[in-house]
Order: C-alpha cells, then structure tokens, then sequence
C-alpha cells in the first residue's frame, strides 16, 4: 500500500485540492485515510469530493485546513494536518506551523496550542526549490519566500507519550505530520 510523506492543500480555481505525497511527486492513487475532514474555524461540518489522486475542498476566503488520519501495517499511527493560508496566528489543528505575524515569513511549530521544538522543517516550492530550515529552540523559523509559486512547509513529529489506542487496536508509534502551504505572486 501507498505511504503518503504528506498532505497539502493547493487552490485551483474555484476549488482547493488536498494532494498526498510531495509537492513535486504527488501520489497517483491516494491512500487509504480516516476521518479525514476540512476544517475552518467558525464553520461547521465541510463536505469534500473523494477523487483518485486528491481532496476537492471548497476554497476558503481565509487560512483553511484539512486533517486525516492513517494507520499503517506497520504499526504507525499517524495524523496528517494541512494548513492553507499564513493569515492567521493562531493553531487550530494539533500540530501547526503558524505565522508569528499575519503574512510574515516566521512560523512557530504549536503542538495543542503550546510552542514545541523540532529537528527540522522541510521546505519545497513548485518551482523545484527545496531547503531545510533548523528552527529555533522556540520552534520558529524564518525565511524570504521570494521565488514565485506554491510554498509547503513540512514537519513530522514523533510523539512518544503513551500509546493511543484507534478503532480497538493499540497503538505505540505515533507520528504528526503538519503543513503549511501558501502561494506566492507572480
């Protein structure tokens, strides 16, 4: 079966796209997720369109998000959490990267509301640009997005605080994996 490295969100046209994989090598089939759901704060249930290969989400007038999860053969259970939008400064999924400022180019990593360290955070434009940022011991980060085209910032952060048990199975590895993508004009 399919691993997805990641989720991201990606408008097109009149529409948002949730796509699994990386930026640049998106998966062709999605894989199989659970509860998966769009969130915006202040609204209610979002409906979304299954496809083969992605998430058809409305578009949102501001920062949306979108979160699944997947439980591996392996044992790994892991939460995916994508964010759209650097316009809101606060969390709303579990783990988040957020802007310290409404459109600034510094991101604190939030782990349920509280500022978390991390090792690294991935970044990968449309363009084929790629870097790996080491934040900060406050978990920020920054940089100049100055390269015109979708940005997604990635992290993934093993969580060993007890196991979680999903659906009547246990579970001891558990990962979050969070992104952040916005575009930048051309």
């Amino acid at each position: 079966m399919a691993r997805a490295d990641y989720l991201w969100i990606q408008p097109e046209a009149n529409e948002a796209k949730v796509f699994a994989g990386e930026l640049r090598n998106p998966l062709e089939r999605l894989p199989v997720l659970l509860d998966a759901k769009v969130v915006l704060p202040e609204a209610g249930n979002v409906p979304y369109e299954p496809a083969s290969d992605h998430f058809g989400v409305p578009k949102a007038t501001g920062d949306m998000r979108f979160t699944a999860t997947r439980t591996g053969a392996d044992g790994v259970l892991t939460y995916y959490q994508a964010r759209f939008g650097r316009t809101e400064t606060k969390s709303v999924n579990d783990l988040e990267l957020v802007p310290t400022e409404s459109g600034g180019n510094t991101y604190q990593l939030v782990f349920k509301g509280r500022p978390v360290a991390a090792s690294q955070v991935n970044v990968e434009t449309s363009e084929g640009w790629r870097r790996t940022l080491t934040p900060a011991k406050d978990g920020t980060v920054s940089f100049v997005p100055y390269i015109p085209g979708l940005y997604v910032l990635e992290v993934t952060a093993r969580v060993n605080n007890g196991s979680v048990t999903l659906n009547g199975k246990k579970y001891d590895d558990v990962r979050h994996t969070a992104t952040l993508s916005f575009e930048v004009s051309r």
